[in-house]
């Protein structure tokens, strides 16, 4: 055992930006590829992922510190502590058995994958860490560690069949083939779902805005660093920086919404060719089986809609955190909260007023969240001296990903009637969003080829 949790620790010591691209060399030389050309493309991944990331991190931290001033502003003094997704990460993986995730999940997908389960072959084995946070969650609120990693594996399944639906969707925003995101904060996406086809009944809606519709309507105000300039500077002067700070701050989110495009053609650039090889090797071993990468959610993050979305909701978070009854948390390192937009991006294939609106309406389901799992999050934090917390305080995460699941499934594990029939109401609305999905994708393309048919005639 003790080996196992070695080699694992040793593994995802190295990060993303080395683990992921090591197994995608692998990958590409099983699919026959060139080692020269197999290692170009998996080294430029893992260049791409860096470069993604120190860019994040550069909007984390100029945007995310205006956020914080202005929740400072507001004098509120709540009593649970805001780690964001890094400080969970960091207490998930100090569980004891944290480390019997890793091969629970790679396990699961490689029978899902030999038995036609699913055509998604997720690397994306760091964010491991949020199956290991599901099932500490659930073993604390049951009292059952079996039960912990049996709603674990049910996350695990759930995940590689979302990134079987939105692989073709994951394609089009992208503009990368054979790559989809069955990361966990996408499912999100699942509560999402009915609040998005009400808003089908809603003329303005049904229109395509995003960036693109956006240059088109006002011109020069629609270009990504200029929305990224306006919306820094708005932040900057609610957040109390004044002129001189609000004009550094609309530069440095201009600087990241245009560079934020520009990476994300290094994973197209790095993943083309790779996806080209596996599909080939499908082809010919398995009648044309189709296979999609699932990786982490950055490759999305060239979408400016993102962004846009994310920030505009920053001040209704605040807002929310304060005026809510029984809110616990002001959100602080989540405040950027990510856990709404990603699901809210792939399920509105980056419609940026949906995803706004959607991300809104269910901010109340974060804040409360937070509330109720900071006593649980904070006995974990404490138990394995993870994380030092300050006597009279608690520990949480404001953008908690997927809360809506962990809490049904949590209290379902205790056997309580209701959250079993919301538990199986959960999972029925997986299987709508799966078939609608799939059945408007389908479409999509479909119509595209008869189109380009249509044009060769």
């Amino acid at each position: 055992m003790e080996l196992l949790q070695s080699i694992v620790n040793y593994v995802l010591d190295m990060g993303a930006s080395v683990f992921v691209p090591l197994i995608m060399l692998v990958i590409a030389l099983i699919a026959k590829m060139k080692f020269g050309e197999a290692f170009s493309s998996a080294l430029t991944l893992g260049i791409a992922f860096v470069a993604m990331n120190l860019v994040i991190g550069f909007m984390m931290e100029y945007i995310g510190g205006a956020a914080e001033s202005l929740a400072e502003n507001t004098g509120v003094n709540l009593t649970a502590v805001d780690g964001g997704w890094p400080g969970m990460a960091a207490i998930s993986w100090a569980w004891p058995f944290a480390f019997l995730m890793f091969p629970l999940q790679l396990g699961i997908n490689i029978l899902m994958l030999m038995f036609n389960l699913t055509k998604t072959l997720n690397v994306d084995m760091w964010n491991v860490w949020a199956k290991i946070f599901t099932a500490v969650m659930v073993s604390y609120i049951s009292g059952s560690i079996i039960a912990g990693f049996i709603v674990a594996a049910i996350q695990i399944v759930v995940e590689l069949k979302f990134g079987d639906c939105i692989g073709k969707r994951v394609e089009e925003i992208t503009g990368i083939p054979g790559v989809t995101v069955p990361h966990f904060m996408a499912l999100i996406a699942v509560i999402m779902y009915p609040l998005n086809r009400i808003l089908d009944f809603i003329p303005i809606f049904n229109k395509e805005i995003d960036a693109d519709f956006l240059k088109d309507k006002i011109g020069i105000l629609g270009e990504n660093h200029v929305m990224g300039a306006i919306i820094g500077l708005g932040l900057g002067l609610v957040s109390g920086y004044g002129v001189q700070g609000s004009l550094i701050l609309a530069v440095q989110a201009g600087t990241a919404l245009l560079l934020f495009p520009m990476i994300s053609k290094l994973f197209a650039q790095a993943l083309s060719p790779i996806s080209d090889a596996i599909s080939e090797t499908m082809r010919k071993r398995f009648n044309g089986k189709e296979i999609f990468i699932g990786l982490d959610w950055p490759i999305i993050a060239g979408r400016s809609e993102l962004w846009v979305a994310v920030t505009l909701t920053i001040p209704v978070f605040i807002l929310m955190a304060i005026i809510l009854p029984d809110n616990g948390v002001l959100p602080f390192a989540g405040i950027i909260n990510l856990s709404f937009v990603i699901g809210a991006i792939l399920l509105t294939k980056a419609n940026l007023l949906r995803s706004v609106v959607l991300g809104i309406i269910s901010t109340p389901i974060f804040l409360y969240a937070a509330t109720y799992f900071a006593p649980y999050i904070t006995q974990l934090a404490t138990s394995t001296g993870a994380v030092a917390i300050e006597s009279g305080k608690m520990l949480t995460w404001s953008s908690m990903g997927i809360p809506d699941f962990i809490f049904i499934f949590s209290k379902a594990a205790q056997l309580n009637w209701w959250a079993i029939l919301l538990a199986l109401v959960w999972l029925g609305l997986f299987v709508l969003l799966y078939r609608d999905i799939m059945k408007k994708d389908n479409v999509t393309a479909a119509d595209e080829t008869i189109a380009a048919e249509v044009e060769d005639v």
